[in-house]
Parts: structure tokens; sequence; C-alpha cells
């Protein structure tokens, strides 16, 4: 079995964050569902105070819903991981394009509205519990 090297980064706390809760690129623990993240907060963290992220290989995060090995997981409103709401596919009604006139200009924007940011490693049945994941 291969081992798995966690990169941490340290980073000023923007507001309070709780450990083992998923921390954005500002700074400031994730208040909205699906957002990018940068990082799992190792420990509590008031604001300005220096705090560590796991950021590459694996951490422990607090689920925010019960969550099965190998889910593709997002986060919730508190930081917390959840699955993905479902795979990205063209919406019901829509018109699929297979044109080649089309070159490149159906989808837009750089960020899918669900950003993955890690994948479970181990199951939880509830919200609250502390799972390992994979981060990507």
């Amino acid at each position: 079995m291969q081992s798995i090297t966690t990169l941490s980064l340290t980073r000023s706390a923007s507001g309070a964050i709780t450990a083992r809760r998923a921390v954005g690129f500002d700074g400031a623990q994730a208040t909205v569902q699906g957002q990018k993240v940068m990082g799992i907060a190792h420990t509590d963290a008031a604001d300005g105070e220096d705090l560590t992220l796991d950021v590459r290989g694996t951490a422990v995060i607090e689920a925010g819903a019960a969550i099965n090995i190998g889910d593709s997981l997002i986060v919730d409103a508190q930081g917390r991981a959840i699955p993905t709401t479902g795979n990205l596919a063209v919406a019901a009604g829509a018109t699929a394009v297979s044109s080649t006139a089309a070159n490149g200009e159906i989808l837009t924007g750089g960020d899918l509205p669900e950003y993955v940011f890690a994948d479970a490693l181990e199951a939880a049945t509830a919200a609250g519990e502390f799972i390992e994941v994979l981060l990507r």
C-alpha cells in the first residue's frame, strides 16, 4: 500500500473557524454550498489567528450528511462535507448540440456550479461524524 503525503499551509483566519471544516480562499470558513475551498482546518481559530489547512493528500473533515465510501464531496453551508447533488448533464427539455459550428461556444465560464474538493475514504451514517477524505 502506498502512503500519501499530506501538504499543509498556514494562513490567517478571516473570522471564526471551526476545526475539521472547509475554508475558502478568503481565509473564512465555507458558508456557501458547493463553493470552492482551499483546504480543511486542523483546529479552531479566531479571527486573525494563524490557521493550518490540509490542502493536498488526506484530511479529516466533519460530515454534513450520510456519506458512502467513494462519494465525490462538496461543502455544505457550514463547511462540512456532503455528497455532490448530482452528475453534470444536459437539462431536461434542453436541445443537445452536436454541431462543429458551435466550436466551443456551448459552455461558458471557468467554474462549475459545485466544486468537488475530495472523495470519501470512509463512510458517515449521519451529520456530525468525522471521516477521512482524499483531497483533490
